[in-house]
């Protein structure tokens, strides 16, 4: 029985497991016919949160790409009786068994990354992959890639829950059901001072610092570890939602994580940084409020100037021409930011999306912007075509 997508305020319940699997294959084949080799490229990466999106393309780039030992962490529900699992669980499935076929060491964990158990367990995955590689356990690359609603504090346990709310000021915008392309008005309070604090436990720098402190405690870095977060800032239009707004504090967290993770580790570490990426649809930002509809419009500004990234193409773009360079220099801005956004973030880009994003209708939706390359890609990451949801 074919199966269909089940949607709900641009949140996909389900997920296609064969979709999965074509998708997975389809970017590492895109590594495979693409990629630029480096002479000094890492031999293990961990990746935390490495089942969708980012995380995922990061993974598929070190194993796929430089040949890497990949260690990989998610939290991701599988398949049951009565349930089927998410796309991360078929994502990983189709990663390892891909992995397999290439001669490639991959190792898969499924747990949750803010706690302590987890992290012993990716540590003794870790040197396991040293083994079977006959290598030093000794991290070259560490991607950074959560996105959850929720964190346990692994301290106290307390469950702390983020929120995407304006600081400040009461929020009201467009939001676009990208499904359909129908528009609604949304309207948000702003959030509280205990919310703005809840978001920044879950989504800022703290459990970042949490794993650099345990691997290197086990013995795990070298002069060779490059630590990467990921983070978003977009145009100023979205500020209001996003930079501005709780999730900004928490990426502000990030950074400033970032900025203590290379003072307690200087010279012990090659470096760690934050890259801004670009706006793309993925589970987590098809939810935040006015995005889709920036998105559906540099969707369509990129692509007719040929400057278009999907998430592979994007850290390929992340690895070949940031992180491993010829001269081994990470070229960052004076923030220590990599910016790997800077194509969206161009000034022609950004004037045209602009004027799309004030002249867009309900009624030249379909034709003034490319809703349906982002419905493509949000199905997508679920496993679907656009035609299943028909």
């Amino acid at each position: 029985m074919a199966i269909k997508p089940m949607i709900r305020s641009n949140i996909c319940l389900n997920a296609n497991p064969d979709g999965c699997a074509a998708n997975v294959r389809e970017q590492i084949e895109y590594i495979k016919k693409n990629f630029k080799k480096a002479d000094n490229a890492p031999k293990i990466a961990l990746v935390a949160g490495c089942s969708n999106g980012y995380g995922l393309a990061s993974r598929i780039c070190a194993g796929f790409g430089y040949g890497a030992a990949t260690v990989g962490l998610s939290f991701d529900n599988e398949p049951s009786e009565k349930r089927m699992g998410t796309p991360g669980y078929y994502n990983n499935k189709t990663f390892d068994e891909e992995a397999a076929k290439n001669g490639i060491i991959s190792i898969t964990l499924n747990g949750d990354a803010y706690s302590d158990t987890a992290k012993s367990k990716t540590i003794e995955a870790v040197r396991e992959a040293a083994v079977k590689s006959s290598i030093p356990a000794k991290i070259d690359l560490f991607i950074y890639s959560l996105a959850s609603p929720v964190r346990t504090d692994p301290k106290t346990g307390v469950m702390h829950k983020s929120v995407i709310k304006p600081v400040g000021a009461s929020f009201k915008g467009r939001a676009l059901n990208i499904m359909d392309g129908t528009f609604s008005v949304t309207e948000i309070e702003p959030a509280s001072e205990d919310e703005v604090f809840n978001t920044v436990k879950v989504m800022g720098g703290e459990d970042w610092q949490l794993w650099m402190n345990a691997l290197d405690n086990e013995g795990l870095l070298s002069a060779k570890t490059r630590a990467v977060a990921y983070t978003y800032i977009g145009p100023e239009s979205s500020w209001d939602i996003y930079k501005n707004g709780t999730i900004g504090k928490a990426k502000e967290d990030l950074e400033r994580a970032c900025c203590e993770i290379n003072i307690k580790y200087n010279k012990k570490i090659y470096g760690a940084w934050v890259s801004v990426n670009k706006a793309l649809v993925t589970r987590s930002s098809a939810v935040i409020p006015t995005i889709s509809l920036y998105i559906t419009c540099l969707y369509k500004v990129m692509k007719e100037m040929n400057l278009h990234e999907g998430c592979i193409e994007q850290i390929a773009r992340l690895y070949s021409e940031r992180l491993y360079t010829q001269d081994g220099a990470v070229p960052a801005d004076s923030e220590n930011r990599i910016r790997i956004d800077d194509l969206e973030m161009r000034g022609d880009v950004q004037k045209a999306v602009e004027i799309k994003m004030k002249n867009v209708t309900s009624e030249n939706i379909f034709t003034e912007t490319d809703i349906a390359g982002v419905k493509r890609d949000f199905l997508q990451a679920h496993g679907f075509n656009p035609e299943d949801a028909v």
